[in-house]
């Protein structure tokens, strides 16, 4: 099998998702990288900066960057952490007044997307993009 092809399919396939994605963010100020953080905060609460590039796995200084856009837009709050240098996230009022209408508005686009298949293939999807980039050995632990 040509793997090339099949992860080039693979990244096509998020780059419109990504764009669809922008489209309905567009409407509140915020990209899909944006919409990433506030869904992870909403998920797991406050989390140091560190946490999130790390959850991420993006760049520090790119995850710091759109965090303080973020900020300037009124989308999160930072306060101190632990000492000086730690920085914790956490959704604003704003945020948390937006955050149901934008995640209904993402889970219509979402569900849209993933129209085209059956309940077992969505699993089966997650299950396989859950074994991508794992080492096999890790998979026989399992």
């Amino acid at each position: 099998m040509d793997t090339s092809n099949l992860l080039h399919m693979l990244n096509q396939k998020v780059r419109l998702h990504s764009k669809n994605l922008n489209e309905q963010l567009q409407q509140f100020g915020l990209y899909s990288a944006q919409w990433t953080i506030l869904y992870v905060l909403s998920q797991k609460g406050p989390m140091s900066q560190t946490d999130i590039w790390q959850y991420l796995k993006v760049e520090a200084p790119t995850v710091t960057r759109t965090l303080t856009r973020m900020e300037s837009s009124g989308w999160i709050n930072r306060r101190q952490g632990k000492d000086k240098r730690e920085r914790i996230i956490e959704l604003s009022s704003h945020a948390k007044q937006f955050f149901p209408t934008i995640k209904g508005k993402i889970e219509t686009l979402d569900q849209e997307y993933l129209a085209p298949l059956s309940e077992q293939e969505r699993l089966q999807l997650l299950h396989l993009l859950e074994k991508l980039g794992t080492k096999k050995d890790d998979l026989d632990e399992s």
